[in-house]
């Protein structure tokens, strides 16, 4: 379950499609993800309340047309195998400027290939084999999702957005086999803290292509 709270004019939480149809009104004509970390803070624009909150859920989205940003809280209660999801999308006030550090899908693509490779033999130079159970669940899921028709985007997103996030999302697969305990030879605290020096920019690459990936059909349009 979603709702949103903070939207201007409502008096509390309302349900996810009446806020959509709220901002709408208020001249919001598109949303903007925002992946941001410490350090980070990728495709956003402030204030500092509104980055400080998305950094905290490290994600938002930034309305288009609309000085507005939504920051979810997820909120999970009951027993395994009955838990009950819901979501509260903190409304706030959001500056109009251009989101931080995204690029464009032509740059995300140059930079994702590159980081493909340094990814590769980061993992080769730090012995991280990326076998074993985990490693191998990870791939699994990743081909599995792959393999689900390819809808990685909505339909009347341009092919070159699919492709991005593909490659963004395999990337970032990487990544996190070679952060996951349990691979390779790096076992060491110095051995551990050179791995993540080194596959620290292989990993903000990914996100900011994923953000240009996702952000894609709102640049297109308002390019034309």
């Amino acid at each position: 379950m979603h709702r949103v709270e903070g939207i201007p004019g409502e008096a509390g939480p309302v349900g996810l499609t009446l806020a959509l149809g709220r901002l709408r009104a208020l001249g919001a004509t598109g949303l903007r993800v925002a992946l941001p970390a410490p350090g980070h803070p990728l495709g956003l624009s402030g204030p500092p309340e509104f980055n400080a909150r998305a950094l905290e859920a490290e994600e938002a989205v930034v309305c288009q047309g609309a000085a507005l940003g939504l920051v979810p809280e997820v909120y999970e209660a009951g027993p395994d195998g009955d838990v009950h999801v819901e979501v509260m999308w903190h409304c706030l006030p959001v500056r109009e400027a251009p989101p931080a550090d995204v690029p464009s899908l032509g740059e995300a693509e140059r930079e994702l290939a590159e980081a493909l490779r340094e990814a590769t033999e980061v993992l080769t130079r730090l012995d991280v084999a990326g076998s074993g159970p985990v490693a191998d669940a990870a791939v699994d899921a990743y081909r599995a999702r792959a393999e689900r028709g390819r809808e990685v985007l909505a339909p009347g997103y341009p092919p070159r957005a699919v492709r991005v996030l593909e490659l963004a999302q395999r990337v970032g697969l990487l990544v996190s086999v070679a952060y996951g305990s349990g691979h390779g030879g790096a076992v060491s605290a110095s051995e551990m803290g050179a791995r993540a020096v080194a596959l620290r920019p292989v990993e903000r690459t990914a996100r900011r292509a994923q953000v240009a990936a996702y952000n894609a059909f709102v640049e297109e349009r308002e390019r034309g």
